[in-house]
């Protein structure tokens, strides 16, 4: 109706009105009425966009590679942006009048490729496999850093790989090497494990014998210990026995020189009695034999002297003739011998 129009956008688009060619209003979130004859408007999306992406390349050991991932961005500078790519609405307010809008992120696709071939020519297979997080990390910072992207107007705010595959064929090759690699990695754990296992007995036969010996030597030093007491007191006992030796020896000194000296003493003593007795016989020599037998009868009793009177008649029995003794005289004898 006479070309007047109405349009709304949401907040995160953003839109710049042209009349005459001129920026007559621009801004996120607009909603106007425009006169569409005399009118241009530009329609640049501004809210983050995930663009998936997937491509084959060679590593630096020329082995071909899936890399699978995904790029987040957002327009930061959409009047940059509009200066180089065509955003431009269609008359009817609909649609674009152009193809650059779906051109914009196969651009950030094929800088993305470039700068991944770049990085994968450096690295070799088994490296590009196990090294994703560099791999990423290195083409943050090229895209961030890119001239081409930051004259877009263009804010990298993401970017993930979300796999890195090798062909069938490489793959069933490393997992056949990594299934040898576990298996070779099973047998040396199995014969750590049994070399543990021995090494372990080995310890505890060893300690087994330490103790052994240990136990054998406290044996030992018990022994000598009880052989040094015994040794003690045999030496103790010892000396007490020579103690008493010598004391026995001391005391047989003693009776030694206490019998010389009373052997000494007898011989002193019967020299004297033989000296007084060969005085005595000496003396004696010269007197009469019935002189010295009357000195020995003095002081004696009636039935000594009868005795000594019946020896002598006994004596002279060849000069006798007849002897009578009357029974009055032997019982007067023997009377006074039972009476004593």
């Amino acid at each position: 109706m006479l070309g007047i129009r109405f349009i709304r956008v949401g907040p995160t688009d953003f839109v710049l009105q042209f009349k005459r060619g001129q920026v007559v209003r621009e801004g996120a979130g607009l909603s106007f009425f425009y006169f569409a004859p005399t009118t241009s408007l530009v329609r640049i999306p501004i809210g983050s966009v995930d663009v998936p992406f997937i491509f084959e390349e060679v590593t630096a050991d020329f082995q071909a590679v899936t890399v699978q991932g995904q790029l987040t961005y957002r327009v930061a500078e959409a009047k940059k942006l509009s200066q180089l790519m065509n955003f431009t609405l269609a008359s009817h307010g609909r649609d674009y009048a152009s193809e650059d809008p779906k051109k914009l992120p196969l651009r950030l696709i094929n800088h993305t490729q470039v700068l991944t071939r770049t990085c994968l020519k450096s690295l070799r297979l088994r490296d590009a496999l196990g090294q994703s997080d560099t791999l990423v990390s290195t083409l943050r910072d090229g895209l961030q850093s890119a001239e081409v992207i930051a004259s877009l107007g263009i804010e990298i705010l993401g970017l993930s790989i979300l796999a890195i595959k090798p062909t069938p064929e490489t793959s069933r090759a490393l997992e056949a090497e990594a299934r040898e690699q576990i298996l070779r990695e099973a047998d040396e754990a199995i014969y750590a494990r049994r070399n543990a296992a021995v090494e372990q007995e080995r310890s505890i036969k060893e300690n087994e014998l330490n103790t052994e010996i240990a136990v054998e030597n406290k044996k030992r030093q018990i022994k000598e210990a009880q052989m040094e007491a015994e040794k003690s007191v045999q030496q103790k006992k010892r000396e007490i026995r020579e103690a008493e030796m010598a004391a026995k020896i001391a005391l047989e000194e003693k009776n030694r020189e206490f019998v010389a000296l009373s052997t000494a003493n007898a011989r002193a003593e019967a020299d004297a009695k033989a000296y007084a007795i060969a005085a005595v016989m000496r003396a004696l020599a010269g007197t009469d034999p019935k002189m010295l037998q009357a000195l020995t009868s003095v002081g004696m009793e009636p039935g000594q002297l009868v005795a000594l009177a019946f020896k002598e008649l006994a004596e002279s029995s060849d000069k006798i003739g007849q002897l009578n003794i009357s029974p009055e005289l032997l019982r007067e004898l023997l009377h006074r011998d039972h009476a004593k």
